[in-house]
């Protein structure tokens, strides 16, 4: 599907093709750990402590770049209060709340349907 550039960078947006800028964001929301970031976030504000308990299992480094991303992209608020210790929160923008919406549903679907999900058993040595 193609669509005319709103920016006036390109003729049209169109993911299938090889070179559209916009694989970098479609790239950006497929990743698990940014999906995610982006769902714990639904509910407001987070600061980085409470993003990193609630996405268990995601390093300290992972989180700050997935972080850096999805600000980067405009997908997030990164907010600096000047305190002591300094204390950062992390919201979602318009344009974040927007992609949650179908993010959302691919996380429900996923829970949903993990046990009629095919998984190959592991090879045997």
């Amino acid at each position: 599907m193609t669509t005319n550039c709103p920016s006036g960078q390109h003729a049209h947006h169109d993911v299938y093709a090889a070179q559209c800028p916009c694989r970098a964001l479609l790239d950006l929301l497929a990743n698990k750990w940014s999906a995610l970031a982006i769902g714990a976030l639904e509910d407001g504000p987070q600061r980085f402590g409470e993003l990193q308990r609630t996405l268990q299992g995601v390093s300290p480094k992972v989180l700050t770049q997935t972080l850096r991303r999805l600000e980067d992209f405009g997908i997030l608020d990164r907010t600096v209060y000047p305190a002591v210790p300094l204390h950062v929160e992390y919201a979602l923008t318009d344009l974040g709340k927007s992609a949650a919406i179908p993010l959302n549903a691919l996380r429900t679907w996923v829970e949903d349907n993990l046990d009629h999900a095919y998984r190959p058993e592991p090879a045997a040595s």
